[in-house]
């Protein structure tokens, strides 16, 4: 038996960041670019910085700094973020797997 769940962080009832918004910020800390990070997980330029400035306003700070032509880096908020989120998700993956050998030992 499989254990599935998916994670994301709120902050008064809104979505701060999911698995999407992750992949988001991980692959613009990747490629530095808004751009090429859409790109890379085939959304449109317009909904990934849309799901950015979403993300910057709920938390009420920059994520992300962009430079015209310069691309774009990671703010200390946006790495911390990054870091929060994989800590979270790192313990629910250890529940879930220890939860599948507790299943598995009952089953047998």
């Amino acid at each position: 038996m499989k254990v599935r769940f998916k994670v994301w962080l709120e902050k008064g009832g809104e979505t701060i960041i999911s698995e999407g918004k992750y992949h988001l910020l991980k692959e613009i800390e990747r490629s530095g670019s808004i751009l090429r990070a859409s790109q890379k997980l085939g959304l449109t330029y317009k909904r990934a910085y849309s799901q950015l400035k979403a993300m910057e306003e709920r938390l009420g700070t920059k994520l992300v700094d962009r430079k015209r032509k310069k691309g774009a880096t990671l703010t200390a908020e946006g790495k911390r973020l990054l870091e929060l989120y994989e800590r979270v998700l790192s313990g629910f993956r250890e529940l879930s797997a220890s939860l599948e050998r507790e299943l598995s030992e009952e089953r047998k």
